[in-house]
């Protein structure tokens, strides 16, 4: 009988779920890598079979490894940025001050918006209020938008990722410094560590959970990067702001070369996965219990 409601409930609450995930998500992946092995062009009914020959064309697309060596540039700054600031800020508004709870909601706030949105109003900002701020001021970092300048291009692209990705990573460091236990902080501080060794010998090792979430979080955004790079700057200028997932697209959907887009985003895929696999696996070493 007990069998026989479990059996049951995993097929009332456990089925759907799994239908869900192998129809949107395993299925796709598996036709994906099929179609790495064919010369369709995302529109024909024929799907010529050319085997290996579209990892070929990916090897001699050097603006893909362009795109990809930009990416990479990209996520290093990002994920050392967001999580910095947000554990910072985060370290901030669990120490008791006053209107914390308001900075809080107010820190969230940008992750609220779509990515899409969000980069046109930044677009907005970098090429309307900044040039007016520096025509009134005669200051030079404003005169021209950033966004036609290739170095400052990439730097707006961090700041907005930067501004976007940090509100959800002070939520999660918030809630691991709220669960660090007071009887270890009380029994630190009685033995004399305080400030910086504190930080670093007691509430880091105990934070580490937070920081492997904050970190895949991070790595995976930042490398899947694709409706801010879109909206903000599309590539401009001259393509030299194109990061993977854009350049990704553009090769399946715009030049309608879908077999060798989908290589190189199953490449992309391999290499996310990789480094993030190896991300949690060496932080969760670091992972202790109070």
């Amino acid at each position: 009988m007990k069998s026989k409601n479990g059996a049951k409930d995993f097929g009332m609450f456990a089925l759907p779920g799994m239908f869900c995930f192998f129809a949107v998500v395993i299925v796709p992946f598996v036709y994906g890598v099929y179609l790495t092995l064919t010369d369709w062009n995302g529109v024909s009914k024929v799907k010529k079979f050319i085997g290996f020959k579209n990892f070929a064309g990916v090897v001699k697309d050097t603006q893909f490894w362009t795109s990809l060596l930009l990416t990479f540039k990209y996520v290093i700054v990002v994920v050392v940025l967001v999580n910095v600031i947000a554990f910072a800020i985060a370290y901030l508004l669990t120490r008791g001050i006053k209107g914390q709870n308001f900075f809080r909601a107010g820190f969230f706030t940008p992750n609220l918006i779509g990515g899409i949105v969000l980069g046109y109003i930044w677009q907005f900002v970098f090429s309307r209020v900044f040039v007016s701020i520096g025509e009134s001021t005669g200051w030079k970092l404003f005169e021209v938008s950033w966004l036609s300048d290739p170095t400052n291009a990439f730097i707006a692209l961090v700041v907005v990722s930067v501004w976007q990705l940090s509100g959800y990573m002070i939520l999660i460091y918030v809630a691991g410094f709220m669960g660090l236990s007071e009887d270890v902080m009380e029994a630190a501080s009685i033995d004399g560590a305080s400030g910086f060794v504190m930080l670093k010998n007691i509430i880091m090792p105990l934070m580490m959970s937070s920081v492997t979430i904050c970190l895949f979080l991070t790595l995976s955004r930042a490398f899947m990067v694709y409706d801010v790079n879109l909206s903000l700057t599309a590539g401009a200028p001259y393509g030299t702001t194109e990061m993977a997932a854009m350049h990704v697209y553009e090769k399946a959907f715009t030049s309608r070369q879908f077999g060798v887009g989908q290589s190189e985003a199953l490449i992309l895929f391999i290499i996310v996965a990789c480094i993030s696999g190896l991300q949690v696996y060496f932080t969760k070493k670091q992972e202790v219990e109070a």
